[in-house]
């Protein structure tokens, strides 16, 4: 730790700003990480009609509403319609999902 405060304090520039990179790199791993989330969502695609169950990771916020809005299009790529979000949940809940989701486990 020392080390580390020693270089921080050493004033050293480059075109006339000090560096940075220090202080950028400890707030960094400062951050907390943010963790997997995933649904599990019911779709339908009609003529024939075809039900389905599947499970996605959400890229964004770990919430329905996001889930939503990331999923539903991504289903109508494919024709299908999204029905519901059952739920968000962490990696924890992935294996036990996975043999119901079938071939919509993580698809989309």
């Amino acid at each position: 730790m020392r080390l580390l405060l020693h270089i921080s304090r050493c004033g050293r520039t480059v075109g006339g700003m000090k560096h940075i990179i220090l202080p950028l790199i400890l707030a960094t791993a400062a951050l907390p990480a943010q963790a997997a989330c995933y649904a599990d969502y019911k779709a339908k695609q009609d003529n024939p009609l075809r039900l389905a169950y599947g499970v996605s990771q959400i890229e964004g916020a770990c919430t329905a509403a996001q889930a939503q809005s990331e999923l539903a299009p991504a289903l109508a790529n494919d024709g299908w319609t999204l029905l519901t979000i059952l739920g968000t949940f962490d990696e924890t809940g992935l294996q036990s999902r996975k043999d119901a989701a079938g071939e919509f486990y993580l698809r989309y």
